[in-house]
């Protein structure tokens, strides 16, 4: 969102997102580490790009990359458990996410979900100078501060989700209405963030939000890949992720809701349990393997199921193909199945090796598209 949003301003944009290293809509066929984003960024600047739209992990910014390559604008959406194995606490995690907003110059902005409490501490590190914009939508938590933009009413179906945005003092020429292609929540709290950043920068609001309609929603987020029955993949990996990305299945299906996942193995065990608590909102929970790695992938369904507990609907299959086709074929045309914890993925890793693994391919291979 963010980097179509700049493409109003000048053109091209680099971004660089776990889908990938981007100029514009061209992926660039670079390493998957620092050496491809200095050549994203390299290119962009030969190329005339004022902008890029980085997707800064906190182990990079634990590592001082906001020191190396400050940010004019910087964004946050939210703090729930994840990369654990790397940060050993959540503290560490908020303060290496932190590092990005303390490197702001005295002429940027910091964009903040002022309706997540730990988006407060942020403000505390902030160098003299630094703006601050607050977006928020109440669904996650009572806001801190007054918002400056939020968004109500917000219906969601399988063409989109629309919302009207509030009237904002800050921003007066802001339009009152929200479309986008993408389905669910959490991103018109995606679309806020991404508006905050573009108006820091000077896009015009309107601009804005009609560019914000055009967007198509991407790879592997709540992609919704056959309908009659709604088969939809996510990438939903973390218990807030499945938390609320299964009660927007539960709003749009009329049916029962399944849902089959797993969790990657050697990293984040802290989450397993947190991840099965977050399942039993589904009807139906078929545990599968994500990414093993090294673990046997017994061991982490177990793990998962612990924060199950008992559930009429639990299933277990640890070969995830087969777990989904299960999950599939016991579905009648009303039924939503949410297949978790991948998404956009084309890969899975077992004992060092890497096999061709791509959830809305397992759906089409069994002629459901």
């Amino acid at each position: 969102m963010v980097a179509r949003l700049l493409g109003l301003l000048a053109r091209p944009v680099a971004s660089v997102t776990t889908l990938g290293c981007f100029l514009d809509d061209e992926r660039l066929t670079v390493p998957r580490h620092y050496a491809g984003f200095l050549a994203t960024m390299d290119r962009c600047r030969a190329l005339g790009g004022r902008y890029a739209a980085l997707e800064l992990s906190s182990e990079a910014l634990a590592l001082g990359f906001a020191k190396a390559w400050p940010c004019r604008v910087g964004a946050f959406t939210n703090l729930s458990l994840d990369h654990s194995d790397a940060h050993g606490s959540m503290e560490h995690y908020l303060a290496s996410k932190a590092q990005l907003f303390m490197s702001l110059p005295a002429f940027g902005t910091a964009v903040l979900n002022a309706c997540d409490q730990n988006a407060a501490l942020l403000t505390e590190v902030l160098g003299d100078g630094v703006d601050v914009i607050r977006y928020g939508l109440g669904s996650r938590g009572p806001a801190w501060a007054a918002l400056d933009l939020a968004a109500e009413k917000l219906e969601i179906g399988f063409e989109g989700t629309r919302a009207i945005l509030s009237p904002s003092p800050r921003f007066p020429d802001l339009p009152s209405h929200l479309e986008l292609q993408m389905i669910g929540e959490v991103f018109v709290e995606n679309a806020l963030a991404a508006l905050g950043v573009a108006l820091a920068l000077g896009v015009a609001p309107a601009r804005a939000v009609d560019e914000l309609a055009r967007i198509p929603p991407p790879p592997g987020r709540f992609q919704v890949v056959k309908r009659k029955p709604y088969i939809v993949v996510d990438y939903a990996h973390t218990p807030d992720a499945l938390a609320r990305t299964l009660a927007t299945a539960r709003q749009l299906c009329r049916g029962t809701v399944t849902v089959v996942f797993g969790a990657g193995g050697d990293r984040d065990k802290q989450k397993r349990p947190l991840l099965g608590r977050a399942a039993r909102a589904a009807d139906r929970i078929v545990l599968t393997s994500d990414n093993p790695r090294s673990e046997p992938p017994e061991r982490i369904m177990d793990e998962i199921a612990s924060g199950i507990g008992a559930h009429a609907g639990l299933e277990r299959d640890a070969d995830r193909a087969l777990a989904i086709r299960a999950a599939i074929h016991g579905s009648g045309s009303e039924d939503l199945v949410l297949i978790a914890g991948r998404g956009h993925e084309q890969s899975q890793e077992v004992n060092g090796s890497h096999f061709t693994l791509s959830d809305v391919a397992i759906v089409q291979e069994f002629g459901l598209h």
